[in-house]
């Protein structure tokens, strides 16, 4: 049966032409944004899982740039222990020298006033952005906040801590030693002096590690950050080469379907035929 007031035809091909280009439009976001999941409505569980993912990804990189820092106050520490530690061995050398025969202490003694002055500007200097890990008034712990981690509790911060060290206690030893004593007392000023060395040394030693310790938490962390990236990616960024097959489809689609509407429009014009 015909019918001049409802085109059955037109309906379904007007219908077919709306779902098209509801697709068509879906799939034209996808490819100007990038993302199959933009909102809460695309999928609201992707959508929730890239959301707190991102927000963990942010705080690592911010997590990040703060151990930056703290490494290379770490670093010019350590670069302070080490210079003290060569400074402290020639001291040592020259204290050895002065107990040989016919040596002028009284100028040893000098160059060891020197050394230990050379000491004390290289500890002064050894700080960064005003960060100071080496001198008494500094002596302490010092916690680095180093990730964080999910729990039933809420999130909460992962640290690190470290002893910073003392190098002016070392450069105070040192700069009392004296050599123009009755040569009763070198071998004692050489046992102190030695001490001292080895304290120097531990100190670079343990900014060593305090700085490798760090360098591989920031390689962790950079790592993790790369992987919880590709993990939002791999949730709510759109396949652009599939979203490029189908905008095509949708395309030829649209116009099939604009060809169909047109042709089943068209159709109560034949009822003018009967009545010729």
């Amino acid at each position: 049966m015909s019918s001049i007031l409802t085109n059955t035809s037109a309906m379904n091909a007007l219908s077919t032409l709306r779902d098209v280009n509801r697709g068509l439009n879906a799939t034209q976001d996808r490819v100007s944004t990038g993302l199959k999941v933009s909102s809460g409505k695309d999928n609201a569980a992707y959508f929730s899982i890239s959301e707190t993912m991102k927000g963990d990804s942010g705080m690592f990189k911010a997590i990040n740039e703060g151990m930056t820092s703290t490494k290379n106050s770490v670093a010019t520490a350590r670069l302070g222990a080490e210079t003290v530690s060569d400074i402290a061995q020639q001291m040592v050398e020259r204290i050895a020298f002065a107990q040989g025969e016919g040596v002028n202490r009284e100028d040893v003694q000098l160059e060891l006033d020197a050394l230990a002055e050379n000491m004390l500007s290289a500890i002064n200097q050894s700080t960064f952005n005003g960060r100071d890990l080496v001198k008494t008034a500094s002596q302490g712990t010092v916690e680095v906040v180093n990730g964080i981690q999910r729990g039933a509790a809420g999130i909460t911060a992962t640290k690190f801590s470290f002893d910073t060290v003392d190098l002016e206690a070392i450069q105070g030893a040192m700069a009392g030693l004296s050599v123009t004593a009755p040569a009763t007392t070198l071998d004692a000023e050489l046992e102190t002096a030695e001490l001292q060395l080895a304290a120097a040394i531990g100190a670079a030693t343990k900014m060593g590690i305090v700085e490798n310790a760090l360098d591989s938490q920031m390689q962790f962390v950079e790592s993790l950050t790369d992987t919880l990236d590709s993990g939002v990616s791999s949730m709510v960024d759109a396949d652009m080469e599939e979203e490029a097959a189908r905008l095509q489809a949708y395309q030829v689609q649209q116009q099939l379907a604009t060809q169909s509407l047109s042709i089943a429009n068209q159709a109560p014009q034949n009822i003018l035929s009967l009545f010729r």
